[in-house]
């Protein structure tokens, strides 16, 4: 039997407050906050109202061998600058010419559990806005962040700069349950 871990709402609300101190500490804060349906809406929201924040959503679902994506190409345009490309393929981070138009992006999720939810982004981003320009580079982890409340350690995704629990399920299989999973069932 697979071994589960329960995070209650008091658990949710530290991690979040957790996630904003770790932002606030690197004196970087998000023009806005997206929220990955299902699981990061929820801390998505609370990070939101704690900061007052605008924040968005992007569905991206793996879950449950299913494929349910959505491509939002002015979320990329937003990260890269408006869609301005640089006349060499490259930006002056010293003047900021492009730089000084990105938005930044803070992208949330409950888990990053294998990775290949942020790693869908980071391709599909790419590919709709400048695809092949090495500034993307410079983009993930400067204008485009990436939150989760709970990092597991062996996922093949690296990227995500933000996080208030660990696991490591190469070392121990463990079923996160956070509170808005544990609500019941429901008939028709």
């Amino acid at each position: 039997m697979i071994k589960k871990k329960y995070y209650t709402w008091q658990d949710i609300e530290r991690m979040c407050v957790q996630l904003v101190n770790d932002m606030y500490k690197d004196k970087w804060q998000p023009d806005y906050i997206v929220g990955l349906t299902r699981g990061g809406n929820v801390p998505a929201t609370i990070i939101s109202n704690m900061t007052n924040i605008p924040a968005d959503t992007l569905q991206v679902n793996f879950r449950d061998n299913g494929l349910y994506t959505e491509s939002n190409c002015w979320m990329a345009e937003d990260a890269y600058g408006y869609g301005v490309k640089p006349t060499e393929g490259y930006f002056d981070s010293v003047t900021g010419s492009i730089a000084e138009k990105r938005k930044k992006i803070l992208i949330v999720d409950d888990i990053n559990d294998s990775g290949k939810t942020f790693d869908w982004i980071v391709t599909d981003w790419q590919s709709s806005c400048a695809p092949g320009d090495i500034a993307w580079k410079e983009i993930w982890g400067n204008s485009v962040r990436f939150a989760v409340l709970t990092e597991n350690l062996s996922s093949n995704f690296e990227l995500v700069n933000y996080y208030a629990d660990t696991v490591n399920k190469a070392e121990e299989d463990v079923w996160l349950v956070y509170p808005w999973e544990d609500v019941g069932k429901y008939g028709r």
